[in-house]
């Protein structure tokens, strides 16, 4: 069974927000702005047809945008 792959949009320890890859201990890209992270991990998860999480300030995840074939997709509100 293969794992998911997934795009992160998480606080930055040093201040921002980071693009990370699903299992990555390395960001993609680090931000200032949360609108913008969330713009360029949107884009490439569009391309690579996958899940994006957003997680808040505390870590916890406040939001999914499925671009792939999801099984379960989320119901959007």
């Amino acid at each position: 069974m293969s794992k998911r792959k997934t795009q992160h949009v998480v606080p930055n320890p040093d201040g921002g927000w980071s693009v990370k890859k699903g299992g990555s201990p390395k960001a993609t890209k680090i931000f200032t702005r949360k609108s913008e992270a969330i713009d360029f991990a949107r884009d490439i998860s569009r391309n690579q047809g996958v899940a994006l999480y957003i997680h808040g300030r505390d870590g916890m995840i406040n939001e999914k945008k499925s671009y792939g074939k999801d099984p379960l997709p989320p119901i959007e509100k």
